[in-house]
């Protein structure tokens, strides 16, 4: 049977955008919120049942085209041996890596430490009527040592990471390849559980000036890339913030890239590898408007479905804690009802 987010990736032109969020497992559907009262973040994460339940949530709540695994950037850093707590004010590191000495000698990788997450996709893949394609993913390197070197991060405090970067440049490398070494095999243990598409999150791309950015991560992605692609699973990049740098994102790193609010479609259509396909670019934020302003931005998208087969509907970012599920909802149900053609 035809689904039109798998057909979408495969380049197939389809009545309409197939559509999902990122971070759609969570933050905005009150009955997420319910299962967060009676569990912490950790418990829904490790029970394979909580954990397939949450990622279904916005299938059944919202309709959504795909769903994304319920998990996080830094189950990679809590596998490699780092103490780490998710707190009510975002992750914590025991000891980060600006504050070690040694930081090579911290890391006792443990794969073993990952068997919840690939448990809880084999629950998702066997639950009863559920034909929806499962988006794995992962953090780049990059975003997932800001947090490592920093100890914890929003977006305005990684600025002791990020000068470590230009300081310890030899030992980035060696911390860098440590990291996709884990990242892979994470990758390819979701894909054999039975992912349908792969998506790499570089939330903090753009914290680099490109040419550095270039040197000292894109190699790891391209690597990251290369693993997942080569089993056949489309592969899908948001480096988020990047910005004139999407012109260097060809067909060699993703089947299809994600972009951020900061940059228009129609200027990233233009500077993307035609190869490419697109995803994005909503900024969530809009969804704290009125629903008649919400409808007039997602009207803007109509022509550009009309000439770009290969794009998916989706966000320029994350959900935002406080945007009224109604009007996720009510993104969703004009997706599906608009006139597209």
């Amino acid at each position: 049977m035809p689904d039109i987010f798998l057909d979408t990736l495969q380049g197939k032109r389809t009545e309409r955008p197939p559509i999902w969020f990122m971070r759609q497992a969570g933050r905005v559907l009150p009955s997420y919120n319910t299962l967060k009262e009676k569990h912490t973040f950790w418990q829904l994460m490790k029970d394979p049942e909580l954990a397939a339940k949450v990622t279904l949530l916005p299938i059944n709540d919202l309709g959504m085209d795909a769903a994304i695994l319920f998990s996080d950037i830094l189950v990679i850093p809590y596998a490699m041996g780092m103490g780490l707590d998710f707190t009510d004010q975002g992750p914590v590191f025991e000891q980060p890596l600006k504050d070690v000495e040694n930081p090579m000698e911290r890391f006792h990788p443990d794969a073993s430490k990952l068997e919840y997450i690939y448990n809880a996709i084999d629950a998702i893949k066997e639950t009863p009527g559920n034909t929806t394609p499962l988006v794995g993913f992962c953090g780049a390197p990059l975003t997932v040592m800001l947090f490592m070197i920093q100890g914890l991060g929003t977006r305005s405090n990684f600025a002791d990471a990020e000068r470590y970067f230009f300081k310890e440049k030899a030992l980035t490398r060696k911390i860098t390849d440590a990291v996709t070494e884990l990242t892979i095999e994470y990758a390819l243990q979701q894909v054999k559980h039975g992912v349908s598409a792969f998506q790499l999150f570089d939330t903090h791309a753009g914290s680099l000036p490109f040419g550095w950015y270039n040197e000292l991560f894109m190699p790891s992605v391209k690597k990251i890339a290369d693993a997942v692609r080569q089993t056949g699973t489309p592969f899908i990049f948001f480096p988020k913030g990047i910005g004139t740098g999407i012109q260097e994102m060809n067909h060699d790193i993703c089947d299809f890239l994600s972009i951020d609010w900061q940059t228009d479609l129609y200027t990233a259509r233009k500077m993307v590898d035609k190869n490419v396909g697109l995803q994005g670019n909503l900024d969530p934020r809009v969804l704290f408007a009125d629903q008649e302003t919400i409808r007039k931005e997602l009207y803007k998208y109509v022509p550009f479905h009309q000439q770009e087969a290969k794009w998916i509907f989706n966000l320029g970012h994350g959900l935002v804690p406080g945007i009224p599920v109604e009007n996720v909802k009510f993104v969703v149900d004009f997706v599906k009802q608009v006139h597209w053609e």
